[in-house]
Protein backbone atom coordinates (compact mmCIF):
# COMPACT_ATOMS: atom_id res chain seq x y z
CA UNK A 1 0.00 0.00 0.00
CA UNK A 2 1.96 2.91 -1.33
CA UNK A 3 1.54 6.55 -0.58
CA UNK A 4 2.75 9.09 -3.05
CA UNK A 5 2.45 12.27 -1.03
CA UNK A 6 -1.06 13.41 -1.97
CA UNK A 7 -2.89 15.68 0.41
CA UNK A 8 -4.34 13.71 3.31
CA UNK A 9 -6.98 15.19 5.58
CA UNK A 10 -6.03 14.73 9.24
CA UNK A 11 -8.30 15.11 12.28
CA UNK A 12 -7.18 15.52 15.86
CA UNK A 13 -8.29 12.94 18.44
CA UNK A 14 -10.20 15.44 20.58
CA UNK A 15 -12.41 16.46 17.66
CA UNK A 16 -12.88 12.87 16.60
CA UNK A 17 -13.87 11.73 20.12
CA UNK A 18 -16.58 14.40 20.22
CA UNK A 19 -17.81 13.27 16.81
CA UNK A 20 -17.71 9.57 17.80
CA UNK A 21 -19.64 10.16 21.07
CA UNK A 22 -22.25 12.11 19.20
CA UNK A 23 -22.66 9.39 16.58
CA UNK A 24 -22.46 6.28 18.79
CA UNK A 25 -26.23 5.85 18.79
CA UNK A 26 -26.61 6.46 15.05
CA UNK A 27 -27.36 3.66 12.61
CA UNK A 28 -25.16 4.64 9.64
CA UNK A 29 -24.69 2.84 6.38
CA UNK A 30 -22.36 2.82 3.41
CA UNK A 31 -23.20 4.28 0.03
CA UNK A 32 -21.41 2.72 -2.99
CA UNK A 33 -19.45 4.97 -5.34
CA UNK A 34 -21.08 6.68 -8.28
CA UNK A 35 -24.25 7.75 -6.45
CA UNK A 36 -25.36 11.34 -5.78
CA UNK A 37 -24.68 13.05 -2.49
CA UNK A 38 -27.22 12.45 0.27
CA UNK A 39 -28.39 14.65 3.10
CA UNK A 40 -26.95 13.49 6.47
CA UNK A 41 -29.10 10.83 8.13
CA UNK A 42 -31.08 12.36 11.03
CA UNK A 43 -31.12 10.75 14.47
CA UNK A 44 -33.88 8.14 14.74
CA UNK A 45 -35.64 7.47 18.04
CA UNK A 46 -37.34 4.28 16.92
CA UNK A 47 -35.94 1.02 18.32
CA UNK A 48 -35.54 -0.57 14.87
CA UNK A 49 -34.27 1.61 11.97
CA UNK A 50 -35.68 0.99 8.50
CA UNK A 51 -33.75 -1.36 6.23
CA UNK A 52 -31.80 0.38 3.47
CA UNK A 53 -30.97 -1.35 0.20
CA UNK A 54 -27.82 0.28 -1.27
CA UNK A 55 -27.63 0.80 -5.04
CA UNK A 56 -24.99 -1.08 -7.11
CA UNK A 57 -21.36 -0.31 -6.42
CA UNK A 58 -18.76 0.71 -8.97
CA UNK A 59 -16.47 -2.02 -10.26
CA UNK A 60 -12.79 -1.35 -10.81
CA UNK A 61 -10.19 -3.57 -12.48
CA UNK A 62 -7.55 -5.53 -10.58
CA UNK A 63 -4.99 -3.37 -8.77
CA UNK A 64 -2.02 -2.04 -10.67
CA UNK A 65 1.11 -0.14 -9.58
CA UNK A 66 -0.75 3.11 -10.30
CA UNK A 67 -1.38 4.63 -6.85
CA UNK A 68 -4.66 6.19 -8.02
CA UNK A 69 -6.87 3.48 -9.60
CA UNK A 70 -9.72 4.72 -11.76
CA UNK A 71 -13.13 3.01 -11.43
CA UNK A 72 -14.21 1.23 -14.60
CA UNK A 73 -17.88 0.11 -14.68
CA UNK A 74 -18.44 -3.46 -15.89
CA UNK A 75 -21.24 -5.98 -15.51
CA UNK A 76 -22.94 -7.19 -12.35
CA UNK A 77 -20.28 -9.89 -11.91
CA UNK A 78 -16.72 -8.55 -12.33
CA UNK A 79 -13.78 -10.78 -13.28
CA UNK A 80 -12.75 -13.32 -12.09
CA UNK A 81 -16.35 -14.18 -11.25
CA UNK A 82 -16.49 -12.88 -7.67
CA UNK A 83 -18.02 -9.87 -5.98
CA UNK A 84 -17.45 -8.42 -2.50
CA UNK A 85 -20.31 -6.58 -0.81
CA UNK A 86 -20.33 -4.65 2.45
CA UNK A 87 -22.95 -4.79 5.20
CA UNK A 88 -24.36 -2.20 7.55
CA UNK A 89 -22.19 -0.71 10.28
CA UNK A 90 -22.12 -2.52 13.61
CA UNK A 91 -21.44 -0.35 16.65
CA UNK A 92 -20.29 -1.48 20.10
CA UNK A 93 -19.40 1.38 22.47
CA UNK A 94 -16.75 3.37 20.55
CA UNK A 95 -15.91 0.56 18.10
CA UNK A 96 -17.15 0.01 14.56
CA UNK A 97 -17.15 -2.95 12.17
CA UNK A 98 -18.79 -4.17 8.96
CA UNK A 99 -19.29 -7.64 7.50
CA UNK A 100 -17.75 -8.27 4.08
CA UNK A 101 -19.38 -10.98 1.95
CA UNK A 102 -17.61 -12.67 -0.97
CA UNK A 103 -19.97 -14.30 -3.48
CA UNK A 104 -19.07 -16.53 -6.40
CA UNK A 105 -21.23 -14.79 -8.98
CA UNK A 106 -19.66 -16.64 -11.91
CA UNK A 107 -20.47 -19.95 -13.57
CA UNK A 108 -17.35 -21.85 -12.43
CA UNK A 109 -16.03 -22.95 -9.02
CA UNK A 110 -13.83 -20.36 -7.29
CA UNK A 111 -11.09 -21.24 -4.78
CA UNK A 112 -10.58 -18.85 -1.88
CA UNK A 113 -7.80 -19.08 0.72
CA UNK A 114 -6.79 -15.90 2.49
CA UNK A 115 -7.98 -12.42 3.40
CA UNK A 116 -9.95 -9.68 1.63
CA UNK A 117 -8.07 -6.94 -0.20
CA UNK A 118 -8.96 -3.62 1.49
CA UNK A 119 -7.66 -0.14 0.58
CA UNK A 120 -8.76 3.25 1.95
CA UNK A 121 -9.20 5.96 -0.70
CA UNK A 122 -9.27 9.76 -0.55
CA UNK A 123 -11.71 12.16 -2.16
CA UNK A 124 -9.88 12.01 -5.52
CA UNK A 125 -9.43 8.23 -5.44
CA UNK A 126 -5.87 8.36 -4.13
CA UNK A 127 -4.74 5.55 -1.85
CA UNK A 128 -4.37 6.63 1.77
CA UNK A 129 -1.74 5.41 4.27
CA UNK A 130 -4.21 3.45 6.41
CA UNK A 131 -2.70 0.19 7.63
CA UNK A 132 -4.83 -2.94 7.11
CA UNK A 133 -3.95 -5.86 9.39
CA UNK A 134 -4.97 -9.53 9.19
CA UNK A 135 -6.36 -10.11 12.66
CA UNK A 136 -9.36 -10.09 14.97
CA UNK A 137 -10.99 -7.41 17.10
CA UNK A 138 -13.58 -7.09 19.83
CA UNK A 139 -16.08 -8.27 17.21
CA UNK A 140 -14.42 -11.69 16.90
CA UNK A 141 -11.15 -13.64 16.81
CA UNK A 142 -9.39 -14.32 13.54
CA UNK A 143 -8.99 -18.09 13.01
CA UNK A 144 -6.78 -17.65 9.97
CA UNK A 145 -7.28 -18.65 6.32
CA UNK A 146 -9.37 -21.66 5.40
CA UNK A 147 -9.06 -23.03 1.87
CA UNK A 148 -12.48 -23.49 0.28
CA UNK A 149 -13.83 -23.99 -3.21
CA UNK A 150 -17.02 -21.98 -3.72
CA UNK A 151 -19.65 -23.30 -6.08
CA UNK A 152 -21.56 -20.67 -8.12
CA UNK A 153 -23.72 -18.70 -5.71
CA UNK A 154 -21.78 -19.79 -2.58
CA UNK A 155 -20.43 -17.21 -0.11
CA UNK A 156 -17.80 -16.65 2.58
CA UNK A 157 -17.52 -13.73 4.98
CA UNK A 158 -15.00 -11.59 6.83
CA UNK A 159 -15.23 -9.00 9.64
CA UNK A 160 -13.61 -5.62 8.96
CA UNK A 161 -13.09 -3.60 12.16
CA UNK A 162 -11.86 -0.06 12.91
CA UNK A 163 -9.09 -0.07 15.54
CA UNK A 164 -6.98 2.53 17.33
CA UNK A 165 -3.35 1.98 18.28
CA UNK A 166 -1.64 2.95 21.52
CA UNK A 167 0.41 5.50 19.59
CA UNK A 168 -2.82 7.30 18.71
CA UNK A 169 -2.20 10.54 16.90
CA UNK A 170 -4.33 12.18 14.26
CA UNK A 171 -6.85 10.16 12.28
CA UNK A 172 -7.13 10.07 8.50
CA UNK A 173 -10.48 10.83 6.90
CA UNK A 174 -11.23 8.49 3.99
CA UNK A 175 -13.96 8.93 1.40
CA UNK A 176 -14.18 5.34 0.15
CA UNK A 177 -13.02 1.74 0.52
CA UNK A 178 -11.74 -0.36 -2.37
CA UNK A 179 -12.67 -4.02 -1.74
CA UNK A 180 -11.76 -7.23 -3.56
CA UNK A 181 -11.69 -10.97 -2.88
CA UNK A 182 -7.89 -10.91 -3.20
CA UNK A 183 -5.23 -8.44 -4.39
CA UNK A 184 -5.34 -9.84 -7.94
CA UNK A 185 -9.14 -9.84 -8.22
CA UNK A 186 -11.50 -7.24 -9.66
CA UNK A 187 -12.39 -4.66 -7.01
CA UNK A 188 -15.35 -2.47 -6.13
CA UNK A 189 -15.28 1.00 -4.59
CA UNK A 190 -17.75 1.83 -1.81
CA UNK A 191 -18.28 5.42 -0.73
CA UNK A 192 -18.34 6.16 3.01
CA UNK A 193 -21.06 8.63 3.89
CA UNK A 194 -23.30 9.41 6.83
CA UNK A 195 -21.16 7.67 9.48
CA UNK A 196 -18.05 8.19 11.56
CA UNK A 197 -16.25 5.21 9.97
CA UNK A 198 -14.71 7.75 7.59
CA UNK A 199 -12.18 8.52 10.36
CA UNK A 200 -9.48 5.84 10.44
CA UNK A 201 -6.41 4.82 12.39
CA UNK A 202 -5.96 1.17 11.36
CA UNK A 203 -8.23 -1.60 10.10
CA UNK A 204 -8.33 -5.26 11.18
CA UNK A 205 -9.83 -7.99 8.99
CA UNK A 206 -10.50 -11.68 9.57
CA UNK A 207 -9.86 -14.36 6.95
CA UNK A 208 -12.54 -15.48 4.50
CA UNK A 209 -14.60 -18.20 6.20
CA UNK A 210 -18.02 -19.78 5.94
CA UNK A 211 -18.91 -18.56 9.44
CA UNK A 212 -18.17 -15.20 11.04
CA UNK A 213 -15.68 -15.15 13.94
CA UNK A 214 -16.88 -15.30 17.52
Amino acid sequence: MGYTGERVRMWRPASVMVLLMGLTGCSGFLVPAGEGEREPTPSVQAATPPSVMPPPAVDVPARSPDPSPTPSPTGDCPAPGTVVTIGEVQAVMMSRAVVLTLTNCGSKPYRVDGYPSVQALGEDGERLPVKVNPGGSMFGHDKGPEARTLKPGATVRSMLAWVSTQEGGELIMADALELAAAPDSGARVYRLEGHDIRYMDELNMTAWRAELPE
